[in-house]
């Protein structure tokens, strides 16, 4: 039975993911800032799952001594971490860089790139003395070098993000840890929706119905894979080249309402632009 820990798993992605694993017979430890959207959380699967197999950990990826917590529950608990995802990220409305207050940068680049680093160095350091196991990173807009005029914060977090994972990637291949990376594709979450600029919206929209999935879409997919993968430096990339094209020459035929789902979702919960 596989174990694994996943950042900001309260909600969206990592929420997706946690019942994904858990319906695959995995032992899974649930993370948040907030200790009682954690416990909420642990409350709403026990329900669905064993309770033996859930561990909810409240945690603040930017601040390491709660990431090495939460690495220390987790093995206390299950004995083990077979699998470490660095789910955290942070997002703002799109706008000029100069325009952000220093509170959104900080917390983007805390969140998403320190959080980050952070959560790799307490796995890879666990999984260095256990003898296994297997660290995701998370791509995004910016990790292959695209540019969007409004996102410099969120893209430079995920070119930083891509260049870390490469680098990682080379220091760990003669050790018996693994690193790989995800690309989720436009996952439509809470999150997401907040970065759309009011003016911007109808034509974002119309993109995002084009190419974007809801979190039940993509999160069992994302979850087969990761538990089928083996391999060191593996990329597991959920919106392909021609899954970009087929969806596209559909556009005209196809009538298809992402946002408006996560819009309707969003509503009906507590919104957080960091971590909940």
């Amino acid at each position: 039975m596989k174990t694994l820990v996943i950042t900001d798993s309260t909600r969206g992605i990592g929420y997706g993911l946690a019942t994904s694993f858990l319906s695959r017979g995995c032992q899974v430890v649930v993370s948040g800032r907030l200790q009682q959207s954690v416990d909420e959380v642990v409350a709403k699967l026990g329900r669905q799952f064993p309770a033996e197999c859930i561990l909810g950990q409240a945690c603040d990826i930017a601040n390491y001594k709660e990431v090495q917590a939460l690495w220390d529950a987790a093995t206390v608990r299950f004995g083990k971490v077979d699998i470490w995802l660095n789910n955290a990220a942070a997002n703002s409305v799109e706008q000029d860089f100069w325009e952000h207050e220093n509170d959104v940068i900080d917390t983007i680049i805390q969140t998403s790139i320190i959080g980050t680093m952070y959560g790799c160095k307490v796995a890879i350091r666990g999984m260095l003395k256990q003898g296994y196991g297997h660290v995701y990173t998370f791509r995004g807009w910016g990790s292959g070098g695209e540019i969007r005029l409004g996102s410099s914060l969120y893209g430079t977090s995920k070119a930083a993000t891509a260049y870390f994972t490469k680098t990682l990637v080379r220091e760990l291949k003669s050790t018996p840890v693994k690193l790989s990376s995800i690309s989720l594709g436009m996952v439509m979450t809470a999150l997401l929706a907040q970065s759309f600029r009011p003016e911007r919206e109808a034509q974002i929209r119309t993109f995002v119905n084009i190419l974007g999935d809801n979190v039940e879409t993509v999160t069992p997919w994302l979850a087969t894979q990761i538990l089928a993968n083996n391999k060191h430096g593996a990329h597991i990339n959920w919106l392909k080249p021609h899954r970009i094209a087929g969806r596209f020459l559909m556009a005209p035929f196809r009538k298809r309402d992402v946002v408006g789902g996560a819009k309707t979702k969003e509503g009906q919960q507590q919104n957080h632009k960091t971590t909940s």
